[in-house]
């Protein structure tokens, strides 16, 4: 089951099984993929939040459903639900709010967001080498590239837990609050992206991601174009004019 709730400009997503430890099976995830491009093509939502119920964020994948799935569909990965995590064009900034156990499958949908909130008693894992499979849903694509290859390495390798605490200080997650805090305080981030323009929230995240899979001077290019673009809506002319008249602007995200 996936909560997907609206206020005002902020999408909740909320992993909503906490019976087996909101584990996602493949109809979680398939709702979970049409709660996101809800989300995604809403002009009106412009951040997300994902989050778990209860004490736990995710433990993953549900294996005796899931694994199934992908042994019966190795020439139709396409029907394959993957969410954030795979093949979904998504530059609306997501933030995740982990609350407690952020294992597998969880943790690469946290992976796959922006930003990552987490609880103090919040902890980490790519379990799946243990059980003798490796991660399949970015882990291993998404981890080397926002840590160092060395903690990377030794999280993929070992698939044993690290902390929150842990996780701060090799720069995984941005924020520890305690548990009882953690929603109020994705919501305050999530207001703060609201300050600003949507549609150069989303551009500067697509510059971001596209950036990364080119070389400096072609992403730099890119940024020219995506810039001029910018320069030429009416989010633009408005930051501007609320600036010279010392208001906060209106956006229409248009």
């Amino acid at each position: 089951m996936i909560d997907f709730q609206k206020e005002g400009h902020i999408a909740i997503f909320t992993i909503n099984r906490p019976e087996k430890k909101n584990a996602l099976n493949v109809h979680c995830m398939k709702l979970l993929t049409e709660a996101l491009i809800n989300f995604r093509d809403d002009d009106e939502l412009w951040v997300g939040i994902i989050t778990g119920k209860g004490d736990v964020f995710s433990a993953g994948m549900d294996i005796d459903d899931f694994l199934p799935m992908i042994r019966n569909t190795p020439h139709k990965k396409w029907i394959r639900p993957t969410a954030i995590m795979r093949g979904m064009e998504l530059f609306k900034p997501i933030i995740a709010a982990c609350n407690g156990l952020t294992y597998g499958g969880g943790f690469e949908i946290a992976l796959a967001c922006d930003i990552i909130v987490a609880s103090s008693n919040a902890i980490f894992a790519l379990p799946e080498v243990r059980v003798g499979i490796c991660p399949g849903g970015g882990g291993t694509v998404r981890l080397p590239r926002m840590i160092p290859y060395k903690w990377a390495a030794q999280i993929l390798f070992t698939g044993k837990p690290i902390t929150a605490e842990e996780a701060y200080r090799i720069g995984l997650i941005n924020k520890i609050v305690p548990p009882d805090k953690l929603m109020d305080e994705a919501k305050k981030m999530a207001h703060e992206i609201c300050e600003a323009s949507p549609i150069a929230v989303r551009c500067a995240k697509e510059l971001m991601i596209r950036g990364m899979g080119m070389s400096f001077e072609e992403a730099l290019r890119m940024e020219d174009d995506i810039q001029t673009y910018i320069l030429n809506t009416e989010d633009c002319k408005e930051g501007f004019q609320a600036f010279f008249e010392k208001r906060r602007p209106r956006w229409k995200g248009k």
